[in-house]
């Protein structure tokens, strides 16, 4: 795993032995940020179940001006750490230690995000209380991308009745990136 462009490039970053988190791999990354390419230079970024922070951190390398990391698993946020700092790009990170819910709503007096990324791990409904809680937050503008990275078993209608206009799927072997943005937009 690595960060595929942008200051960081070809800075291989550290995992997670066993099975807590799920690095989105290489090649399905590259694919999401040649989508969300032109809302990432000097965005608000926030990675939602940010496991190793992969895909904040190559928001960052890319020219995200602020990421922040929400993770709970005390395991995961040491890694997150660790990879910021080999990629010297901390300065413009924030890491929170906390449930996705908690974060997010901690996080809403700081206005709209650009884009709001979320993998959770997959099939325990997670996507579908954030997206909820997402719905009616100021976090959410009318020009914010809230990507789901979910299994191919997410039900997309389940995905539109919290609110959102799915804009665009990207379906891989295992998982999916669904695009999306508030209804009404």
């Amino acid at each position: 795993m690595r960060v595929i462009a942008g200051k960081a490039r070809r800075i291989q970053l550290k995992s997670i032995e066993g099975n807590h988190v799920r690095p989105t791999l290489d090649r399905y990354k590259e694919t999401l940020f040649n989508t969300m390419q032109t809302y990432i230079p000097d965005s608000y970024f926030i990675d939602v179940f940010a496991g190793t922070g992969a895909i904040g951190i190559e928001a960052l390398s890319r020219g995200a001006e602020k990421v922040v990391f929400i993770e709970n698993n005390k395991k995961a946020l040491a890694v997150i750490n660790e990879n910021l700092e080999m990629t010297r790009l901390a300065e413009d990170a924030e890491v929170i230690a906390s449930d996705a819910i908690s974060a997010l709503m901690r996080l809403e007096p700081t206005g709209p995000a650009d884009v709001i990324f979320i993998d959770p791990p997959y099939n325990k409904g997670y996507e579908i209380q954030a997206l909820k809680l997402l719905s009616t937050s100021a976090l959410v503008g009318e020009d914010t991308l809230v990507v789901v990275e979910a299994s191919k078993e997410l039900e997309l209608e389940d995905i539109e009745s919290t609110g959102f206009n799915i804009m665009k799927t990207k379906d891989y072997l295992n998982n999916r990136h669904i695009f999306m943005q508030k209804a009404g937009n």
